[in-house]
């Protein structure tokens, strides 16, 4: 036992470094051509694939799909589920405010949105949906969820998950809290479907939401609509200028969010690296996986 952990935290540390080290060497050349926002997106995604395709290789002699990337029936369904689910949510958090009339939505003719405005924010919020999920949902949890349990897995990187976001303009306490909830949240929903389409789904779909109504996501301005969402309700529902992610609103919406994941019939796909060789033969198979 005490070998198998030894040789887990080894994992994991040599996960971690190849992150860092891989946007240590590539984030400073993609910020510089593509800007904050694209940058730093294509850091994650980058330096994401980078981790986990080596490590894969080094430890398991696998592919980087046999994460949970397959694509099949259950993979679209289970991507359906969380599109729906991450739209669904971020709209019953706005949709209210507006219709109570405390928010309206204001022109901002000095950034107008265009077609091509909102394709761009699109593919950078996919991209950043898929780096973020694969980084935190990717080798490292798998390999701790498949040693440690759920519990020891889910609870923790979901807090490591919200901590990375207190560099992000505004953040604050009640911000981080619920950024934490969204990360033991999409650890959940990796449990229930053992791919990470689920999860993708459900953080690109929250992130799509937000800035089609003016708000902003985690402290980032984003604005593609030419309009922006303005209060007349106070910080503890609008979340001030982090965004209504620190709002109760969303702590709210979060437990409904919970009970969703729960109760949606998520297809569950067999997963090489924490499904034991028993439980394997009862799920599931991928038509993508070795026989």
């Amino acid at each position: 036992m005490r070998k198998d952990l030894l040789r887990l935290a080894i994992q994991l540390i040599v996960y971690v470094v190849l992150y860092f080290l891989t946007a240590l060497v590539f984030g400073p050349l993609l910020l510089w051509l593509g800007g904050y926002l694209a940058g730093n997106t294509g850091a994650v995604l980058v330096s994401a694939i980078a981790a986990n395709w080596l490590t894969m290789r080094i430890y398991q002699d696998r592919h980087i799909v046999d994460l949970g990337l397959w694509w099949n029936r259950a993979s679209r369904d289970n991507l359906g589920w969380g599109l729906m689910g991450g739209i669904g949510a971020a709209c019953l958090v706005l949709l209210p405010p507006l219709a109570v009339r405390a928010a309206h939505l204001t022109p901002t003719p000095a950034e107008p949105g265009s077609a091509g405005t909102i394709l761009f924010v699109t593919a950078l919020l996919a991209a950043g949906a898929v780096g973020e999920e694969l980084f935190f949902r990717g080798y490292g949890f798998q390999r701790l969820l498949a040693v440690a349990g759920p519990y020891a897995t889910i609870l923790p990187v979901g807090i490591v998950f919200a901590l990375l976001h207190e560099s992000n303009p505004n953040a604050n306490w009640f911000g981080i809290a619920n950024t934490a909830g969204f990360g033991i949240l999409f650890g959940y929903a990796y449990l229930r479907s053992r791919d990470l389409w689920l999860p993708i789904g459900l953080h690109f779909g929250w992130n799509f939401t937000y800035p089609l109504f003016g708000v902003n996501l985690s402290g980032l301005r984003i604005k593609v609509t030419g309009y922006e969402m303005s209060w007349t309700a106070g910080d503890l529902w609008s979340g001030g200028a982090y965004g209504p992610e620190a709002s109760i609103l969303t702590s709210v919406v979060l437990l409904v969010l919970f009970a969703y994941v729960w109760k949606v019939p998520v297809r569950r796909q067999s997963s090489p690296l924490t499904d034991p060789p028993a439980e394997s033969a009862t799920c599931e198979p991928s038509p993508l996986l070795p026989s």
